[in-house]
């Protein structure tokens, strides 16, 4: 199962909201609401959020056996 704690704590510790990521870098509030659902996301998706937070993908999502 793919989980997304690891972009919470990246957003944490660079201090960024999630009004940042909408409101700021233009991400629709479906792609959070989505995140925060555990649902997927493109791996387009996952490369803007690379991008925008400068970080990797493992700083994003992590697989964990369920």
């Amino acid at each position: 199962m793919i989980s997304y704690k690891p972009f919470y704590e990246t957003l944490y510790k660079k201090g960024i909201t999630e009004y940042n990521l909408i409101f700021k870098q233009g991400f629709s509030a479906n792609t959070l609401h989505r995140i925060k659902k555990g649902e997927a996301i493109s791996t387009k998706t996952l490369d803007s959020l690379c991008y925008a937070l400068d970080c990797e993908v493992s700083d994003i999502i992590k697989f964990e056996k369920e």
